[in-house]
């Protein structure tokens, strides 16, 4: 079944006592899907792909799986500390997370990775761009504070001047916003920071001043979150909301856990929430409270013990990428699907182009890059940059232009990459492949390229 139309719920169950696992359960028709075979742990917290098409989570042995829900199969990628954030690019082709003090992007398809040397460094996210990276880390006083970087590793930018810890970092769908809690467990406040002024806000919350869970509603307007309260002696969790600057709190529900992790619907309309502790132990039950018509919670899901959940998201937010393949080059990347077609070999749109060839050349890599950046016209002005790279494992170079570069040239860039096997082409034999794009987009492009040898 292609569950890309259907709107579902994950969660995490051991439904039957034994080993956790991750379910689906899919609100239109009730019914319940077992997905994992004894791959889950209690902590183990599913995250949708942008596209829906695959989730990730950290399992068994702490190992983080790629589980692809259309052909039920799935890859194990990397050993981490449980709990560690997963993040999706917005292009659901890499994911990314923090493992001894690197923020590693790691690509599912090509299973190829790259890492950012930041020590400290947790809740690393992707930006909706797609071009940066959202994390906290310490400042050289020991205070957390949130960072933003490009994905290549430069242009780190402070955002924050805090004083103490924060955690459950989580950027909105907009990219326009920031929440976190602090100090602690025991008091846990959720502030929201706005990262165009530095302007930040902190939620009244519950009457306890123990808020968990804080999560963003699909349009970046409310924070819905578990508040902790206390009555006829015994700990329930308020469910509320606010909004992103605070001053609008409202309480939906009430579950009886001590805190409860919640999840929006992709309407944002709805709320999923856990329910059904008992002296304390964990979750047996999942509700749904529609925020339009707040007299009504339903009971959807009833289990021994439920550790996590998540609704799908908006795939109409999916940032809107196409697969560029060329048979005759043996190549594949992913580009902006709102350029259009020139040629077979160039796209252009309003905001930047590409266009590739193959190069014949006998030359060693640096050559090669020497050649094309210095060519006697002059395309990348009189003093490009080169800059040497390895793509999909092989050598590679990036050639960036000089302020002179001739207008005309659309801020033209280069990536030349060595072929892992020559490609013939018309019965010549090429070496080399050259992708030109504006240097905007070429980072970006470069980085899905995929050569494929099969056809």
């Amino acid at each position: 079944m292609n569950f890309v139309y259907h709107e579902a719920i994950l969660f995490t169950s051991n439904v039957w006592g034994g080993s956790y696992d991750i379910w689906l359960y899919q609100p239109l028709t009730g019914q319940t899907i077992k997905l994992t075979q004894d791959l889950g742990e209690a902590f183990t917290i599913p995250y949708w792909s942008p596209d829906v098409r695959n989730i990730a989570f950290i399992g068994k042995k702490n190992i983080v799986y790629v589980f692809n829900l259309n052909s039920r199969t799935w890859a194990q990628i990397d050993q981490i500390d449980p709990y560690t954030l997963l993040s999706w690019s917005p292009d659901s082709l890499y994911l990314s997370y923090v493992k001894n003090g690197r923020i590693v992007i790691y690509n599912i398809n090509s299973h190829a990775s790259g890492s950012i040397v930041q020590q400290g460094a947790t809740d690393v996210q992707w930006f909706p761009s797609g071009e940066a990276l959202l994390f906290a880390a310490p400042d050289e006083a020991g205070n957390t504070q949130l960072y933003k970087i490009n994905r290549d590793g430069i242009n780190k930018q402070q955002l924050t001047q805090n004083n103490g810890p924060l955690h459950n970092v989580r950027i909105s769908p907009n990219g326009e916003f920031v929440l976190y809690t602090s100090p602690g467990a025991s008091i846990s406040l959720i502030t929201t920071v706005n990262m165009t002024t530095g302007a930040s806000y902190q939620l009244n919350g519950g009457p306890q001043a123990k808020n968990y869970f804080p999560e963003w509603s699909p349009d970046s307007s409310l924070i819905a979150y578990s508040a902790t309260d206390f009555v006829d002696n015994q700990y329930v969790s308020l469910i509320q909301t606010d909004s992103r600057v605070g001053g609008q709190q409202k309480t939906w529900a009430v579950s009886t856990c001590f805190s409860t992790p919640l999840s929006w619907s992709p309407d944002g309309n709805r709320i999923a929430y856990l329910s059904g502790c008992n002296n304390q132990e964990q979750a047996t039950e999942m509700w749904s409270i529609d925020i339009r018509n707040p007299n009504n919670p339903i009971k959807i899901v009833e289990a021994r013990w439920i550790t996590a959940l998540r609704w799908s998201p908006r795939v109409h937010d999916v940032h809107p990428y196409g697969l560029y393949f060329n048979q005759v080059y043996k190549i594949s990347f992913y580009y902006p699907r709102s350029w259009h077609k020139v040629t077979e070999e160039r796209f252009e749109g309003a905001d930047g182009f590409f266009q590739i060839s193959p190069i014949s050349s006998e030359e060693e890599i640096h050559e090669v890059c020497r050649a094309e950046a210095f060519h006697m016209l002059k395309p990348y002005g009189a003093n490009p940059r080169i800059f040497p790279a390895v793509i999909q494992a092989q050598e590679a170079c990036f050639i960036f232009p000089s302020e002179d570069q001739p207008v005309e040239m659309r801020n033209q860039a280069a990536l030349i990459v060595k072929y892992p096997a020559p490609v013939v082409i018309q019965g010549i034999t090429y070496s080399y492949f050259i992708l030109w794009a504006d240097q905007n987009h070429l980072i970006s492009l470069g980085k899905t390229l995929t050569f494929n040898y099969q056809s």
